[in-house]
């Protein structure tokens, strides 16, 4: 992220930096000069002048590993926010080395560094915590007087502390600090999130189970009620538990919070029952003002959900309470990275008010538009059409058509927009989508339009795919998955199926191949060429596709002096203005003049979705991987 710099601030740098005369071509076409830095001066002016490179300079900064001179330029780019993990890793190599130690040792001290009071900083403490987790044990055990000296900290590095010593094997040792003051047991409580999923982190269930006690002081039960929904054994019994604090104003959101994350075959109707007896009660005595808060919607979100699991009778009685007060409302997150809604399906009552919250909490721009029924793809191609003309309603990406029911605006990242109307009075499945180009491919669902929401919820059918998708979740492909070393030999013989495959799962939307895709992403023709053969390097690109973004495909979003934002890829940068190419289908960028600039945001993910292949099995990731890597004329 970085803002413009005024004239005056550029007259001032100018002082400190010079740049080379040869100029770097970013991949994108755009001429970037190196910067030159002057890594003799004092740590103060050498941190000034690489603070105030953009990402894209700072990654073109010289380096070696001859020179400590060089370390300040590494460890900035270690804790730069935006910066892809293969960046991040190319640091810690340059750290290690030249400081002849070790990547455990690197991270700690790079933890240690980390401004508390700053959210972008705590941020890349969590990714660094992540790989640091990721280390062998043995690695960890051996640091295990580094990790004890963390848990005298504070934020993610006293977390990251107690979560390495658990991983080293040493978790009675980290629950005895934990004992020793309230902030130690609520950094504890914070470690859980952070220590790998499994068995493992279910063994602190009953520390945190402890924690809950009244003897403990609130900020201590509201981190274990937090906590303990990050643990996957005894659900039921987390239930029943995190029930008892619904009542209490004090912990009633934390509560809410952790209890939407409970599978609902471990929602008992009793427990059930009096969660929502509780919480008719408190949108009763909320006053309408407060009707739209996050605390309130999660809490209401909550009650519709535990309603399906009463009896015919109660569920009809709370809900003509609730209608009384509030109408239904339904929540629909982003899944960053995933390109895609958290909720394939969701219900309402055909002819009642509804309230669709779209809370994007992924980096790119997204929205949401309900369309009639079977019209999802010829609505999304209109919109995508549009290009940066406003359509209906001044909205971008929608179409001024009759097959669109209800739309939201763009939803920029970190942004929410609640959506009110009254369902169809005719019952259906009305499919809904985000109408950015190329992303109705992947990013939609279906609102089920029923005459009886509650007997409906008491047994839900899910609906048909709107697109004819049949496919459902093998599981979540790491890299851990495949064996590096037997890959070229796994691919052998394959590719017959490849082609139908690749097709399957939309890569021609946005690659050319055979003369035949889109143009979004790079062409795909001459990849092994490019990757010099190195096929584990082009899955890794599949299954991690933001763990190095292509400078030629980053997305940056643009915010002007007004509050609008314009996202999309530069296509050409100078002095006066910058061009984004907005859409896709539509090769005329958008202009901005940079007098009318208060910010540029670089996304720190890829344009490629993750999880792409989650619904493939493994021989069928590998014949797409064989079609795509064979050699060609």
């Amino acid at each position: 992220m970085f803002r413009i710099i005024p004239v005056a601030l550029l007259c001032t740098a100018s002082l400190l930096f010079a740049q080379d005369t040869a100029h770097h071509d970013h991949g994108d076409g755009l001429p970037v000069e190196r910067p030159k830095v002057f890594l003799d001066k004092s740590p103060k002016i050498v941190a000034y002048q690489l603070k105030r490179l953009d990402n894209a300079q700072l990654l073109l900064v010289e380096t070696a590993t001859d020179d400590a001179k060089y370390l300040p330029v590494f460890h900035a780019i270690l804790l730069r926010s935006g910066l892809a993990e293969k960046n991040r890793d190319e640091a810690l190599a340059g750290l290690v080395a030249i400081n002849k130690s070790n990547r455990a040792i690197e991270l700690l001290s790079a933890l240690k560094s980390l401004d508390g009071a700053d959210k972008e900083q705590q941020r890349v403490g969590r990714q660094l915590s992540g790989i640091l987790l990721n280390e062998p044990q043995d690695v960890l055990t051996a640091h295990g007087d580094e990790l004890k000296q963390a848990m005298t900290s504070s934020g993610v590095f006293q977390a990251t502390g107690f979560a390495g010593l658990i991983v080293a094997g040493q978790s009675d040792a980290a629950w005895q600090q934990a004992l020793i003051d309230e902030a130690s047991r609520g950094a504890y409580l914070s470690a859980v999130s952070l220590v790998p999923a499994g068995e493992l982190r279910d063994g602190l269930r009953a520390k945190v189970v402890v924690s809950l006690v009244t003897a403990q002081p609130d900020a201590v039960r509201t981190a274990a009620i937090r906590a303990l929904a990050n643990i996957a054994a005894d659900q039921a019994d987390t239930f029943e538990r995190l029930s008892g604090f619904i009542a209490d104003a004090k912990f009633r959101t934390p509560a809410v919070r952790s209890l939407l994350k409970i599978p609902g075959e471990h929602r008992t109707a009793a427990i059930s029952k009096q969660i929502v007896d509780v919480l008719v009660r408190h949108a009763e005595d909320t006053p309408a003002a407060k009707r739209t808060t996050n605390e309130f919607l999660d809490a209401m979100q909550l009650a519709d959900e535990l309603l399906r699991q009463l009896p015919a009778a109660d569920a009809k009685s709370y809900r003509q309470r609730l209608q009384e007060v509030t109408v239904r409302v339904v929540r629909l997150h982003t899944v960053e990275e995933e390109m895609r809604y958290d909720k394939t399906f969701f219900a309402v009552e055909a002819g009642r008010p509804v309230q669709v919250v779209l809370e994007n909490e992924d980096l790119m721009p997204h929205n949401l538009v309900i369309t009639k029924t079977g019209q999802l793809q010829q609505v999304a191609m209109a919109g995508a059409e549009l290009g940066t003309t406003p359509g209906l309603d001044g909205k971008l990406y929608v179409p001024n058509s009759p097959d669109v029911l209800f739309a939201t605006t763009m939803v920029n990242s970190g942004q929410r927009e609640l959506l009110t109307f009254t369902a169809p009075t005719e019952p259906g499945e009305y499919p809904y989508v985000c109408t950015f180009p190329r992303h109705w491919m992947r990013m939609y669902g279906v609102m089920v339009v029923v005459s009886d929401l509650d007997a409906w919820q008491r047994n839900p059918i899910e609906p048909k795919d709107p697109l004819g998708n049949t496919r459902s979740l093998v599981q979540s492909w790491k890299m851990a998955d495949f064996d590096s070393d037997k890959l070229a030999d796994s691919l052998k013989g394959r590719g017959s199926f490849g082609e139908k495959l690749f097709k399957e799962a939309t890569c021609l939307g946005c690659h050319k191949m055979k003369g035949q895709g889109g143009a979004v992403g790079p062409e795909l023709a001459d990849v092994m060429k490019r990757w010099k053969g190195d096929r584990f390097g082009i899955l890794r690109e599949i299954l991690e596709p933001s763990y190095k973004i292509d400078p030629k495909y980053a997305m940056k979003t643009v915010l002007d002096v007004d509050g609008k934002t314009t996202s999309g890829i530069v296509t050409a940068e100078d002095k006066d203005s910058i061009s984004i190419l907005v859409n896709p289908e539509v090769p005329e960028p958008k202009v901005i003049q940079k007098e009318d600039i208060d910010e540029i945001i670089q996304s720190t993910v890829s344009m490629m979705p993750k999880a792409l292949l989650d619904k493939f099995t493994r021989e069928e990731i590998l014949e797409i991987l064989s079609y795509i890597t064979a050699d060609t004329p």
